[in-house]
């Protein structure tokens, strides 16, 4: 599998690293507790700090206890995660704080098990948690730290293949020292975020490069492997942007399963809708554009109906009219809030 060597000092040589040049004041380490820890984590799934720290803030100030996130309507949760992406992972928050009010007491588990039992936690999450927030022992295994460990120990292959991510576990864990768990793992994390880096790590730089394999073979470019390409398949669809006389649009609120779940976004139309055309005084269609996902390109045609009659026939249980302004404060599919803003744009000139 690899050319895996054991390395009794690494979690020294990372820990005095830390010392001197890890990260120690970014927001949710400062008081820092299990929710605060749990937050982040998740924010910072597919999602760079800098632009985590904003989100984490502004979450934080509406949402400052577990209680208070579980009691929020999932709309008002959605809207403060509106240009993150991947918004299950809001909903999962949302659900998984409920769950702790209902079944913990509103205290999140302190173990890897009870963590791992709610919504949208996973093993290198619980490990975060524990570890951050407790300072007990617990082995972390997110995209930096492959990073690292993929190429310290040379493990070829992409770590979304079952035998790869085992590989990496076990290596993560071995290398997870007994004591001060918490600098460890934070340490792991800013290695790779800053030092590690995915195309210019500054292996100078780096507190473990006199063993690396990957800087002895100057392969580091290798690891860790890339996943295979696949050819990502086009998808289209036609947005309906319905305004009334009173410029206030239609919006309707998406199934919670699925593509953009539970947020508000334009209604879609398919190519023989010819209601909506008749009724209309006005229709436009704006320029076609590309919203892509992890696993397809989405093809978006913007039509905007203007209404200046009755809109009474224009019914849905999940839809409503709202002005610009007041859909802005929904939660809202990446590719709504750009429109949105581009009718703003149009009704100012």
């Amino acid at each position: 599998m690899s050319k895996s060597q054991t390395n009794p000092n690494f979690a020294d040589r990372v820990l005095a690293w830390f010392e001197d040049h890890g990260r120690k004041h970014l927001p949710w380490q400062q008081n820092v507790t299990p929710y605060k820890v749990w937050v982040s984590e998740i924010m910072l799934q597919q999602t760079q700090v800098a632009t985590v720290i904003p989100y984490f803030e502004r979450f934080m100030a509406s949402f400052p206890t577990i209680e208070s996130l579980s009691c929020s309507p999932l709309d008002d949760v959605l809207s403060h995660w509106t240009g993150l992406g991947y918004y299950a992972r809001a909903r999962n928050l949302h659900k998984a704080a409920q769950q702790v009010c209902q079944h913990h007491g509103g205290v999140l588990p302190k173990t890897i098990e009870g963590l791992e039992s709610l919504p949208g936690i996973g093993r290198s999450t619980a490990g975060a948690i524990v570890s951050l927030a407790l300072n007990h022992r617990a082995t972390i295994l997110d995209g930096n730290v492959k990073r690292v460990l993929a190429r310290h120990q040379a493990v070829p292959g992409w770590p979304g293949e079952t035998k790869i991510h085992n590989a990496l576990w076990d290596i993560a864990d071995r290398f997870t020292p007994a004591n001060n768990c918490k600098a460890y793992n934070q340490a792991m994390m800013d290695l790779g975020a800053t030092i590690c880096t995915r195309s210019s790590p500054s292996c100078l730089l780096c507190p473990v490069s006199a063993d690396c394999i990957a800087l002895k073979e100057n392969t580091w470019q290798n690891y860790p492997g890339k996943k295979p390409k696949t050819v990502k398949p086009i998808r289209k669809t036609k947005f309906a942007i319905i305004q009334n006389a009173q410029n206030a649009i239609y919006l309707i609120r998406r199934a919670e399963q699925g593509i953009w779940g539970g947020l508000w976004c334009f209604p879609e139309i398919g190519e023989e809708d010819h209601a909506l055309t008749e009724q209309a005084d006005k229709t436009e269609a704006l320029p076609v554009f590309r919203h892509t996902f992890s696993h397809f390109h989405l093809d978006i045609e913007p039509i905007v109906f203007t209404m200046t009659k009755s809109t009474a026939e224009i019914r849905e249980d999940s839809g409503a009219w709202v002005s610009i302004e007041d859909a802005m404060l929904k939660g809202l599919a990446a590719p709504v809030v750009n429109l949105l803003k581009q009718l703003q744009t149009r009704a100012r000139s």
